[in-house]
């Protein structure tokens, strides 16, 4: 495995680990509830306005993996899209990269 497929999985899994700590944390808090979650994400217009930029970046990546997916017909990179919206784009991003490096087979 090349250096740089070493850092896209390395990202991808800090990218699961570090947002899903603060997850817990939060459902620990203040139960297990997505729709008390969502309306703390938009506590106030800056919340609200770093969640817009991910959720953008969330459809933009989407459209882009599914694009690449299809022309290159490497369907394992389509893991990308559930985990860019259950965990999210530090986790989906860094996971197509390390997918999308992989040597192509014979």
């Amino acid at each position: 495995m090349t250096p740089l497929r070493l850092i896209y999985l390395a990202l991808a899994i800090w990218g699961t680990v570090h947002p899903m700590y603060y997850f817990m944390q939060w459902f620990n808090e203040n139960g297990y509830s997505i729709k008390a979650m969502v309306d703390a994400w938009h506590v106030n217009t800056a919340a609200s306005g770093l969640v817009w930029d991910l959720t953008i970046a969330a459809v933009a990546l989407t459209l882009f993996v599914l694009v690449e997916t299809i022309s290159r017909k490497a369907y394992i990179g389509l893991l990308a899209i559930p985990a860019t919206f259950c965990i999210g784009v530090s986790c989906g991003l860094p996971l197509y990269l390390f997918l999308r490096s992989a040597p192509a087979r014979r």
